[in-house]
């Protein structure tokens, strides 16, 4: 039987944590009854562990249960927080302000409502891949009514200055969305400290099941209103109609209940990693690292790689390693990424760039095993690219 690759592409998405699965697994048998059916036991058990699941999520961020509605995962919340948003607040301007490194789940939205007459500014980064706030500031104006900042980019892994977002928007009075699909329960998050007024998470890149996300909406301070984008029964509060479904939402729970637990040795552990991977491939030479060299993700890799051919460089890494080299979402096309043509990479680097997502579950066995692999290809790679643009290579 061959062994399968290292799994590095945790950005994309992560395995289920065993004790995630043991915690889910009653729910789809023993404990199966809807949350709002409240006229029987079956009932009353699946409503104590949304409810519980809720608090355990809301603790994570520092907001209130009654703060977190459920979705189907990140791409369904930051459509929600965007779109209805644009909706309940129209009347008081139709100005929204994004990033360009955002992820499609945020960019498309917003591409959307400009269709419907709605003005959106896409702001640039800077070459480390990090907002310069005073450009936010200056791109403001009377009728904006959001501004959407990630809290983690899902390719370069940047980590946004949130606080000082978040103070800029709350002093203008502007309400501040952040998708946080990367960064919940890895790094630390608090709506209050950040002013953030909506969060969109999900529990698939933090060891959870996939289908399962929310979406936090403040309740105060200011009180944010939001227009429904599903309508049929009135779930959430009326915000998202659906039935709910305990064991993605018990698991969603138990995977950031987890990863707030070790936050800071997972996290120690992880850039340990980053670094040893990093200082093996770094001594070939025309190795570029993506995005701001601290302030990221700790298990985030990103390198772009000179005198090779992307395509080649992939397909010559795949035998031992799952990598990427950008977002899963966008994989299939034939393009260099948004984000690192946005910090400036020129179309050949950005086409040969890599995306290592270092995981939980991952060792310093596997992260040598990488670097040797890779730096054999990257060397196999450029040898042969020198010897077909010699000018022997050129004779007929």
């Amino acid at each position: 039987m061959s062994h399968r690759p290292i799994y590095l592409d945790c950005h994309a998405t992560t395995p289920v944590d065993q004790r995630v699965i043991e915690a889910m697994l009653p729910y789809f048998t023993e404990h199966f009854g809807n949350p709002a059916s409240i006229n029987h036991h079956y009932g009353w058990e699946a409503e104590a562990a949304v409810k519980k699941a809720r608090e355990t999520l809301a603790d994570a961020i520092n907001a209130t249960p009654e703060e977190i509605i459920f979705t189907s995962g990140a791409t369904e919340a930051n459509n929600l927080a965007i779109k209805g948003v644009a909706e309940a607040y129209f009347e008081k301007g139709r100005h929204i302000i994004s990033v360009q490194t955002e992820h499609n789940a945020v960019l498309d939205p917003c591409q959307y409502l400009e269709r419907l007459g709605f003005d959106v500014t896409v702001l640039p980064v800077k070459p480390d891949g990090i907002l310069e706030v005073s450009e936010l500031e200056k791109a403001l104006r009377s009728d904006t009514i959001l501004v959407s900042v990630m809290a983690a980019n899902n390719e370069i892994g940047v980590l946004q200055p949130l606080t000082e977002i978040g103070a800029l928007c709350k002093n203008r009075k502007v309400l501040l969305h952040s998708d946080a699909a990367q960064a919940i329960a890895k790094i630390p998050l608090d709506v209050k400290e950040t002013n953030v007024d909506l969060m969109s998470l999900t529990a698939h890149k933090v060891y959870g099941p996939k289908g399962i996300g929310a979406l936090y909406i403040r309740r105060r301070n200011p009180r944010v209103k939001l227009a429904a984008q599903l309508h049929g029964g009135g779930h959430e509060r009326g915000m998202r109609s659906g039935t709910l479904y305990p064991p993605q939402i018990v698991g969603f729970a138990k995977a950031v209940e987890l990863g707030v637990s070790g936050m800071a040795s997972e996290g120690d552990r992880l850039r340990q990693l980053r670094q040893r991977l990093w200082e093996q491939l770094d001594p070939l030479g025309g190795i570029f690292l993506n995005g701001h060299p601290t302030e990221r993700l700790p298990g985030n890799l990103n390198i772009s790689v000179a005198e090779v051919d992307g395509q080649a460089l992939l397909l010559g890494l795949q035998p031992v390693m799952a990598v990427s080299s950008g977002s899963a979402c966008t994989s299939a096309k034939i393009a260099p990424s948004h984000v690192l043509e946005a910090i400036g990479r020129d179309p050949n680097l950005a086409f040969a760039s890599v995306r290592f997502g270092i995981g939980r579950f991952n060792t310093e066995a596997e992260i040598d095993t990488v670097a040797q692999h890779a730096i054999a290809t990257i060397q196999s790679l450029r040898q042969a690219q020198a010897a077909m643009s010699s000018p022997s290579a050129s004779r007929v």
